[in-house]
């Protein structure tokens, strides 16, 4: 059944529909005014956005773009069934137009109903909307309370050089790390695939809002990214003291993909309990520093939960991590009726 934000409340004269690819200026042009401000950065990756828009990665995402009465293209909101009972949000809004915050109500009126319908499709009761604004962004802030959301944690996006030909420490004695294994056409051993999934799904169960993400939904949102590439995936081993004569064991796992303009960022990184305090994340990070030098690249970049009881955030302050942006994520848990 298609769902209409005029009836949410958009201005009069204003009009709604499912963005094309011809749209992707424009919708560049809106997702570089609502970053620029923050980040200091006008830089967008065009190929996630047409992806977002038309590729893989529009798949699992709703879309609407409204237009003012001149034919103008003035707001996109995005609605991504990430997970079971996860639905993530993103709005931007043309913010030199007087009914701005009109138009954002109506569309965070239209999530919302479309949230509702993909947790009914699911066979859910319901389902938690999370909007990731950037902190000093008050405007958007603004419109998420003004929309029923909460402000629920901070995040703080790293970032950190590499140096030509710079070679990490190598991992503590008892931790192993490698790539995920490649057959001989290139794609990834089944296995590993299975170990990464199981360890960064044990390594979270303990963190804030922790869920459960299929294998295969967690597959399929991972190889849609424009960065995506198998020899970014890293497994990390520990030796069994009690069983020195057996093969080390899995203890974590890193996922990483390329960055526009060069560079890996670090999509996930986790270790499993049973191995924490073994240095598994440093020999983890380690590798990837390693890869973007070996590759040419001057920098890696990940986000930290700035409320981690982990204290996360000191290891990679510690190994050359600085924070340029911070976020925040707003969470409104809806019903269906």
């Amino acid at each position: 059944m298609p769902l209409s934000p005029t009836a949410a409340g958009l201005p009069a004269a204003w009009s709604a529909r499912t963005p094309e690819i011809s749209d992707l200026p424009a919708l560049v042009a809106l997702r570089r005014a609502d970053k620029e401000p923050f980040t200091g950065s006008s830089v967008v990756d065009e190929a996630r956005l047409e992806s977002e828009i038309a590729g893989l990665r529009s798949w699992t995402r709703w879309q609407l773009v409204a237009v003012d009465p001149g034919g103008a293209l003035r707001a996109w909101v995005m609605v991504h069934d990430r997970a079971a009972g996860r639905t993530m949000v993103h709005l931007y809004v043309d913010r030199s137009v007087e009914q701005a915050e009109e138009v954002a109500g109506a569309l965070y009126a239209w999530a919302a109903e479309r949230a509702r319908a993909i947790a009914r499709m699911r066979g859910l009761h319901g389902t938690q909307l999370d909007a990731s604004p950037y902190a000093e962004d008050a405007v958007q802030r603004q419109w998420l309370t003004r929309s029923g959301f909460t402000q629920v944690r901070t995040w703080l996006q790293m970032s950190r050089p590499v140096e030509p030909g710079e070679d990490p420490p190598a991992p503590r004695p008892g931790v192993t790390v490698r790539r995920v294994r490649r057959h001989d056409n290139g794609l990834p051993v089944a296995a590993d695939l299975w170990t990464v999934h199981q360890m960064l799904e044990e390594s979270f169960a303990d963190h804030f809002n922790s869920y459960r993400e299929s294998f295969p939904e967690f597959m399929q949102r991972l190889r849609e990214e424009p960065g995506h590439s198998w020899d970014k995936w890293w497994l990390a081993f520990v030796d069994d003291p009690e069983h020195p004569d057996q093969e080390p064991v899995p203890a974590g796992a890193l996922v990483a993909t390329a960055m526009p303009g060069g560079g890996n960022y670090v999509e996930y990184i986790g270790v499993n309990r049973h191995a924490r305090g073994r240095g598994v994340a440093k020999a983890l990070l380690g590798a990837v520093i390693r890869d973007a030098a070996e590759r040419g690249e001057d920098r890696v970049g990940l986000e930290v939960d700035a409320d981690s009881p982990t204290g996360a955030d000191g290891l990679y302050r510690a190994m050359g991590w600085s924070t340029g942006v911070v976020t925040e994520s707003w969470h409104r848990d809806i019903s269906v009726s």
